[in-house]
């Protein structure tokens, strides 16, 4: 079994996720899709202009790994420029947060990403349970309505529209 993927740190989600060129007609289009951790080693070697080791501490990644990544990055930019392809950013193996949860039912205790609060419902790995919570954080009640206490957008930890909780 392969090993699991280490989560990439990032500091922000990026705020535009598409980008078209204006002289492709749309059935003629072809895009690269750049993960969101390629875009955070873009943003921090070239925007901030940090070295490849500060980098990586910042990603939580080893220098290699930084460095394929940004290698990856740099070359799917270059094939959009040069070919006239769009860009997409998405998808990829990245957190803002590691959290520990606890199950409050059979008390197991596991990692997990932060944003897989908001993207998935998050069970006890051991029984099932949905009443767990992050331990870095204060326990909070999820909503009983449709919104789950996940509020809307990007907020982390927004309180829920309908009981204030």
């Amino acid at each position: 079994m392969p090993r699991p993927v280490k989560w990439r740190r990032i500091e922000n989600l990026p705020e535009y996720e598409y980008f078209v060129p204006v002289n492709v007609s749309n059935c003629e289009l072809k895009e690269n899709i750049i993960k969101v951790e390629e875009l955070e080693a873009i943003r921090l070697k070239d925007l901030e202009g940090l070295d490849q080791e500060t980098c990586a501490k910042k990603m939580e990644v080893s220098r290699q790994t930084f460095q394929r990544i940004y290698n990856e990055a740099k070359m799917k930019i270059a094939d959009s420029l040069v070919n006239g392809k769009a860009i997409r950013i998405k998808g990829g193996n990245y957190t803002q947060n590691i959290c520990v949860f606890i199950c409050e039912k059979c008390g197991t205790k596991w990692e997990n990403r932060v944003e897989d609060i908001y993207e998935n419902e998050v069970r006890c790995p051991e029984c099932g349970s949905e009443d767990v919570h992050c331990a870095d954080k204060p326990r909070r009640s999820f909503c009983q309505n449709r919104c789950r206490g996940r509020g809307r957008g990007l907020g982390r930890y927004r309180r829920c529209e309908h009981n204030g909780k």
